[in-house]
């Protein structure tokens, strides 16, 4: 992602080897971001875009990219040893920038209509569906917030929880349910993605004050029930708060000397693109720092 991106441009700029190990494909979440219109200098351009420019430049810069599973990371003499599918691999300092993924609802075909009327990014998306029917998944802040983002473009917002009672704070609670185009939906929860022409046209959602199932017509369905960091796997050495989120200050250094985490899976309280590319340089000119101060 552009995290580590980032840090990798850097460090090899700095004049030290750097390998990018990726599982899927570089860019991470923003390659799914149709129109990034926050990031400085770059106004209206797509996520994949952006991502494909960000690996391009590092590529050119002498920076190593390989298609690997990460398993883990351990220390050894003279610096670390990262476990992969592909076999171990040395290094003097790992800088961790896994990201974090939106928790989704786990419905059939939810992942095939990412981008086909699922959405996990009210602020990315919303804009697409200007005067049209919506609905948002969800119980707290990012919830409300989405919600009350998407009423002043969409003409109808169904917010629809599956308790009875709104986890966010009270003054968001109030705004949502005073707004005119916003129909809180609690206790329900969303059963059944329905599509016509390869994209979202519904959902069925199982509403329980009423025991039964009932129809929605919406044309997106935006989910906002958490994310959950992708550093399970890496993270048995290191210090993690409780949302599972990598322990470190703003000088992007983990509890584990020699070890940098950058980007959405450090804990912090605001993930964005542009907090991602700066823990990347913050991290990657402080491996560098480590490495020459460490090995002869």
């Amino acid at each position: 992602g552009p995290a580590g991106l980032t840090a990798a441009l850097d460090a090899v700029r700095a004049g030290r080897s750097v390998l990018v190990l990726e599982e899927a494909a570089p860019g991470g979440q923003i390659n799914f971001s149709p129109l990034v219109e926050n990031y400085p200098g770059l106004p209206g351009v797509s996520g994949l875009q952006l991502s494909e420019a960000l690996t391009r430049q590092a590529e050119e810069q002498g920076v190593e990219l390989d298609y690997a599973q990460v398993l883990g990371f351990r220390p050894e003499e003279g610096g670390f040893a990262v476990e992969t599918d592909g076999g171990p691999l040395h290094c003097g300092a790992p800088i961790l920038a896994p990201g974090t993924r939106h928790r989704p609802l786990g419905l059939e075909g939810e992942e095939a209509l990412t981008g086909q009327g699922v959405s996990y990014c009210a602020v990315c998306d919303g804009p697409f569906y200007p005067n049209r029917p919506v609905a948002v998944v969800g119980g707290g802040d990012t919830a409300l917030q989405d919600a009350l983002f998407l009423a002043g473009t969409c003409s109808q917002v169904t917010l629809i929880h599956r308790r009875d009672q709104f986890r966010g704070e009270r003054r968001l609670v109030d705004q949502v349910e005073h707004r005119e185009n916003i129909r809180c939906w609690t206790n329900a929860t969303v059963e059944e993605l329905l599509t016509r022409d390869g994209g979202l046209s519904g959902l069925r959602v199982r509403d329980g004050a009423a025991g039964e199932d009932r129809e929605l017509e919406v044309d997106a369905l935006f989910v906002a029930v958490g994310q959950e960091p992708r550093n399970r796997t890496l993270t048995d050495l290191l210090l993690l708060d409780e949302g599972g989120y990598v322990m470190a200050g703003e000088d992007c250094k983990a509890s584990l000397p020699g070890v940098f985490v950058a980007g959405d899976c450090r804990g912090k309280a605001v993930r964005q693109l542009t907090t991602a590319v700066g823990d990347g340089a913050v991290a990657g000119l402080a491996a560098c720092r480590w490495v020459d101060e460490h090995q002869s």
